[in-house]
C-alpha cells in the first residue's frame, strides 16, 4: 500500500509531463480505487486472521477451564480443606484467561509482527538504506520502554487483582454474616474496615492506570519522532536530488505500520511471561492425583451390608486421629444410631462409608467387598446424606429437592417434603416450590433447611441413607414426626443416624456410643439404659428436660 502511495504522489508531482489536470485526476482515482481494494483485502484476512486464531484461542480457554473444573471433581475433600476457595476460583478464571491471551492474541501479534517486520523492512531496504536506518532509529527504544512500562503495569496489576480479591472476600463474608453483624450492632467496625481495603484498592487502581496512561502517550510520541526523523532525513535528500518526494511519503507509512508490531514486543513479552506462570498455577492442581481412586471401571451393585474392620483414621491437615480401632457391623436394611460428644468420631465414621476419606488402618467392607474395590459411582448414587450443616443452592425450592432425582416428579417432590416434614412451610411461601432461594438457603431457617435436605436425600431412594444429627435445629415435635416417617421411607434401607438426642436413637436396631474416637458403649436402647454410663446418663438427663 505505501508503494501505491509513492506511486500516486510521484505521478502528480511530475504533472508537468501530464497532458492535462484530467489526466492527473485519473490516476489520483486509480491508484486511490487499487488503495481501497488493498485495504478492503486487508479487512478481509484480518478478519480471517482473528476469525482462526482468537476462536481458537476461546475453544482452548474452554477445553481448559472443563479440564480444571473436572479435576475439582476428582480431587478428595482433604484437597478442599488445604485450599482456600478464593484461589481455586482464581485458578479456573484469571489463570486461565492468561493463558487464553498468550494462545490466541500473543500468538497473532507476534506472526503479525514477524510478518509485517520482514515484508517492511526488507520493502524499505530496497528503496534506500540510509532513510531506512535513520527511520529505525526510535524502534528499539520503543520496543524497550513498551517492555518495561507493561512489566511495571502487569506488577500493578497483580497488586489491583489481589485488593479485589480482599474487597470480594470482605463482601461475601459480610453479607453471609448479616446476621451476626446486625444483632452485635457492629456496622460502623465493618463500614470502617471496608473503608481501609476500599482506600487502599483505590489507591493501588489509580498507580495501575497512571502507568497505563503513559502507553499510548510514549508510543505516539516515539512515532512522532520517527516520522520527523523520515521527514528530516527525507527531505534533506530530496533538496539534495537523491529521492524523489513520494519515498518520504512511503517511508512515513511503513512507519505507522510498523510502530505497532515493534510496540507490542514488549506487550505480548508481558502476556508470555504472565501466561508461563499462571500455567504453572494451573499445572499444581492438574498434575495432583486424586487421593480418592475410583478402582473399577465397571458398576457395582449395592446392597448396604457395611463393616469395619479395625478402622483407624487420621487427618493428615490436622494431624488428629478421629477414629482409632473401630469394629462394627450393619446388615442391609438395619439401622445403626451412633452417639457421642462433640469431636468424638462420629461424622469420621459417615465420611468413611461415601468415601470422602479412606481408612489410615484397617478395612471397610461393603456387601463383604473391600470398599476401594467398588465403583466409586456406583456406590456414592447409592448414598442419601444429609449433612449435619445442610448446604442449599440458590436454586428453586423445587430443584433443591430435585437434586436428589434429576427426573422427579411433582408428586415424588411433594411426597419428599411431607416425609421430611416442609410441605406445610413450602406452600405457605407465595411462590410455593418454586420460590427462589438466597445465597445458601438463606430465605430458610435452619429447620427448613435441614428438612429440606432430608426431602432431597430420600427422594433419591438409595440403599443407604446417612443422617449427621440433621434434626438439631427442628422442636422435639416435628422430630418425632420425621422420625415416624423415616421409619417408612427406610424399610429396606441401610440407615446411619448420628445424634445427639436419644429420641433419634432409641428406635435404631444398634447404637453405637464414641468418645475420642473409640466404641465406648454399643447395643440396642433397652440395653444401653440399663448399663452404667454415658448412654444411660444422656437418656436421665434428656428426659428430665423433657419433663420440665
Amino acid at each position: 500500500m505505501p508503494l501505491f502511495v509513492k506511486t500516486t504522489i510521484d505521478s502528480l508531482m511530475g504533472s508537468a509531463s501530464i497532458n492535462s489536470v484530467n489526466d492527473a485526476l485519473w490516476i489520483s482515482l486509480k491508484i486511490g480505487g487499487i488503495y481501497m481494494l488493498l485495504s478492503l483485502g486487508k479487512g478481509f484476512f484480518l478478519f480471517l486472521m482473528r476469525q482462526t486464531i482468537i476462536v481458537m484461542s476461546r475453544h482452548i480457554e474452554f477445553d481448559l477451564k472443563n479440564e480444571i473444573y473436572q479435576q475439582y471433581q476428582k480431587l478428595s475433600l482433604n484437597f478442599y480443606k488445604k485450599n482456600r476457595t478464593g484461589d481455586l476460583m482464581n485458578r479456573i478464571s484469571e489463570d486461565v484467561g492468561k493463558v487464553r491471551m498468550y494462545v490466541g492474541p500473543a500468538v497473532m501479534y507476534t506472526m503479525n509482527m514477524i510478518v509485517l517486520f520482514v515484508v517492511g523492512f526488507t520493502q524499505m531496504i530496497q528503496v534506500d538504506v540510509k532513510l531506512t536506518l535513520f527511520t529505525l532509529l526510535p524502534f528499539p527504544l520503543l520496543s524497550v520502554s513498551i517492555f518495561i512500562l507493561s512489566r511495571v503495569i502487569n506488577k500493578r496489576s497483580t497488586i489491583v487483582q489481589q485488593y479485589l480479591s480482599k474487597l470480594t472476600t470482605f463482601n461475601q463474608e459480610f453479607f453471609s454474616g448479616i446476621n451476626v453483624v446486625k444483632s452485635y450492632g457492629i456496622e460502623e467496625s465493618i463500614i470502617s474496615d471496608f473503608d481501609i481495603i476500599a482506600n487502599a484498592s483505590k489507591d493501588k487502581n489509580i498507580n495501575l492506570h497512571k502507568a497505563n496512561a503513559l502507553f499510548f502517550p510514549l508510543m505516539i510520541l516515539l512515532i512522532g519522532i520517527s516520522n520527523l526523523i523520515v521527514i528530516y532525513v527525507g527531505g534533506m535528500q530530496y533538496i539534495n536530488g537523491e529521492i524523489q518526494i513520494g519515498i518520504v511519503f512511503e517511508f512515513m507509512l511503513y512507519v505507522n505500520i510498523l510502530t505497532w508490531p515493534v510496540a507490542v514486543v514488549g506487550w505480548v513479552t508481558s502476556m508470555v511471561q504472565q501466561a508461563e506462570a499462571s500455567q504453572v498455577r494451573i499445572n499444581e492442581f492438574l498434575e495432583q492425583i486424586p487421593e480418592i481412586q475410583n478402582n473399577t471401571k465397571n458398576e457395582t451393585e449395592i446392597f448396604g451390608n457395611v463393616t469395619f474392620k479395625d478402622v483407624s483414621l487420621t487427618y493428615d491437615d490436622t494431624n488428629i486421629t478421629a477414629l482409632k480401632n473401630i469394629s462394627f457391623s450393619v446388615n442391609s436394611g438395619e439401622t445403626l444410631a451412633i452417639l457421642g460428644r462433640t469431636g468424638s468420631g462420629k461424622s469420621s465414621i459417615i465420611s468413611l462409608i461415601a468415601r470422602l476419606y479412606d481408612t489410615t488402618n484397617g478395612s471397610i467392607l461393603l456387601d463383604n467387598t473391600r470398599i476401594e474395590e467398588i465403583n466409586l459411582d456406583s456406590l456414592r448414587s447409592q448414598i442419601g446424606f444429609v449433612p449435619q450443616d445442610p448446604f442449599l443452592f440458590s436454586e428453586s425450592i423445587e430443584n433443591n429437592i430435585k437434586f436428589g432425582k434429576n427426573n422427579a416428579t411433582e408428586e415424588e417432590i411433594i411426597s419428599a417434603a411431607k416425609n421430611a416434614v416442609v410441605h406445610d412451610n413450602i406452600i405457605g411461601f407465595s411462590n410455593g416450590y418454586k420460590t427462589i432461594l438466597g445465597e445458601r438457603g438463606v430465605t430458610l431457617s435452619g429447620g427448613q433447611k435441614q428438612r429440606v435436605s432430608i426431602a432431597r436425600a430420600i427422594i433419591k431412594n438409595p440403599k443407604i441413607l446417612i443422617f449427621d444429627d440433621c434434626l438439631s435445629a427442628v422442636d422435639t415435635e416435628t422430630e418425632e414426626k420425621i422420625l415416624s416417617n423415616l421409619d417408612k421411607v427406610s424399610k429396606n434401607k441401610t440407615t446411619f443416624i448420628i445424634s445427639h438426642r436419644v429420641s433419634s436413637a432409641k428406635n435404631a436396631d444398634k447404637i453405637l456410643v464414641l468418645d475420642e474416637g473409640r466404641i465406648i458403649q454399643q447395643g440396642t436402647h433397652n440395653q444401653l439404659i440399663t448399663q452404667e454410663g454415658y448412654y444411660k446418663n444422656l437418656y436421665e438427663q434428656q428426659l428430665l428436660e423433657k419433663e420440665i
